[in-house]
């Protein structure tokens, strides 16, 4: 029995995208049929090769959409008619980039409207199924009841760092059970239990699926042969610290040991992995600048209209990269002349130093778009940790343990904690975006840098992140 899951990928959502396949899927097949029935444009038929190939070109670009807009997060916080607009984004650009694909392929497109009589179809398709499900609550299929063993500091990290009730859609926290060693400075909420017969019948009684171990202190207060019969009978057994990486993606960077560190360190990568990895960044930084460079002339434009014809676009500033070598990042500017005559400085949320101009520029990200250079020279990835300045790195090595570790991979314009951490400054702030990092760090690889790249269009479309 496992309750393991691909970072964001769970049973609920893979029910979604299931249901989502099967509806595009009979759009796309009864659709032909209706306009092959009602007009005289030549369709391809159910069972032609033509068929499956726009099959996949209908089907690919709107998934990567959806995910893109964010309609796959089942905490995503929109109410139905925010969902209706994310879903008429998700079909404009799945649209524009069906089109890139018809018209870089040697292949005919459909014929006459029949492809936007298709996507009509498709939003009216997808509303319904959107609807049905926030209807069942289709976030708590495959809810696990679990068993906390300890009521003390450890456990309450549960309450710490899955505050929301959209944390918990996965979990059905049944209550703790509390033992000798547990803080009683640090307990959490809920429902607390001694007891009263061997653990196993407890569990057995109750239909505990999960149960987490979050012990303030292990050592001769476990229950370990009662433990032992409940993975026997096929009850998972979690480690509180990989119980939070795998509901929240983040690490417990305060409570975990130094054998984390050490033991989940990947090898270094060969020459050829370091080769393709900088070919596949350069690859998609081309890719953006062939569709943002009207952004760039934009955003050079109005700069110098707000601050004069001579005011500087760009600023230059260092920050730490891979293994703590500083380098310098670039940006457009987003700030006043002076916005640093009192030295290095926090940029806050309202940060009164932004211009009018620079407000939109960090909103939607285009002030990142000159890191496309950093990028082409090797200082920094698509996707990692964002860099920081010395000046606060160094303070943060000092107090926040593990920070450091961050420095072993390269910087990124977007990353995991990006995604899943509201924008921040501060040493609090540093220490919650370090959790999703280190998480980051462990699992990084191929797949969930595309995921992360594809996810990062939410922050840009929707100008969250900022």
């Amino acid at each position: 029995m496992s309750h393991s899951r691909f970072h964001d990928l769970n049973l609920s959502n893979a029910t979604l995208i299931f249901a989502d396949i099967l509806v595009l899927f009979s759009i796309f097949t009864f659709g032909l049929v209706g306009i092959d029935y009602f007009s005289t444009l030549s369709l391809p038929h159910y069972g032609d090769a033509s068929f499956f190939i726009h099959l996949v070109l209908y089907t690919l670009p709107l998934q990567i959409a959806l995910l893109a807009v964010g309609l796959y997060n089942e905490k995503l916080r929109e109410s139905f008619n925010g969902i209706a607009i994310r879903l008429i984004v998700a079909l404009f650009l799945a649209y524009i980039l069906a089109s890139g694909i018809y018209f870089i392929l040697p292949l005919p497109s459909l014929p006459g409207f029949s492809r936007e009589l298709i996507f009509f179809f498709t939003f009216i398709g997808l509303i319904t199924s959107r609807f049905v499900a926030i209807s069942t609550n289709y976030e708590k299929i495959g809810q696990v009841k679990v068993l906390v063993i300890g009521a003390g500091e450890r456990a309450s990290l549960i309450e710490k760092c899955m505050r929301r009730k959209s944390d918990r859609v996965h979990v059905d926290i049944y209550g703790y059970i509390q033992i000798d060693g547990d803080s009683d400075l640090h307990t959490p909420k809920g429902n607390k239990f001694e007891l009263d017969c061997p653990l196993n019948e407890f569990v057995n009684k109750h239909k505990i699926e999960e149960i987490v171990i979050a012990a303030d202190e292990r050592r001769g207060n476990l229950p370990v042969d009662s433990l032992f019969n409940c993975k026997i009978e096929g009850v998972l057994i979690t480690d509180i610290i990989d119980f939070i990486e795998r509901e929240t993606g983040q690490i417990a960077v305060t409570h975990i040991y130094p054998s984390w560190v050490i033991y989940n360190d990947k090898k270094p990568a060969t020459f050829i992995a370091k080769a393709l990895n900088w070919l596949f960044n350069s690859s998609v930084a081309v890719l953006i600048l062939l569709f943002c460079w009207p952004f760039i002339l934009l955003a050079i434009f109005f700069i110098k209209f707000e601050d004069g014809i001579s005011s500087p676009i760009l600023y230059s500033q260092q920050r730490i990269g891979l293994k703590g070598k500083p380098f310098n990042i670039y940006k457009f500017r987003s700030m006043s002349l002076d916005a640093e005559k009192n030295g290095a400085q926090w940029a806050t949320k309202s940060d009164p130093r932004v211009t009018k101009v620079g407000y939109y520029l960090r909103k939607y990200r285009i002030d990142e778009l000159p890191q496309l250079f950093n990028v082409f020279r090797g200082d920094m990835c698509f996707v990692g940790p964002r860099p920081e300045r010395p000046q606060f790195s160094e303070q943060f090595e000092e107090s926040i343990p593990y920070y450091n570790h961050r420095h072993n991979v390269k910087p990124g314009l977007t990353g995991w904690a990006q995604l899943k951490y509201p924008y921040g400054s501060g040493k609090e702030d540093a220490i919650e975006k370090l959790k999703f990092d280190l998480y980051y760090i462990k699992h990084r690889s191929f797949v969930l840098d595309l995921l992360i790249l594809v996810r990062t269009s939410e922050i840009v479309l929707f100008g969250k992140g900022r």
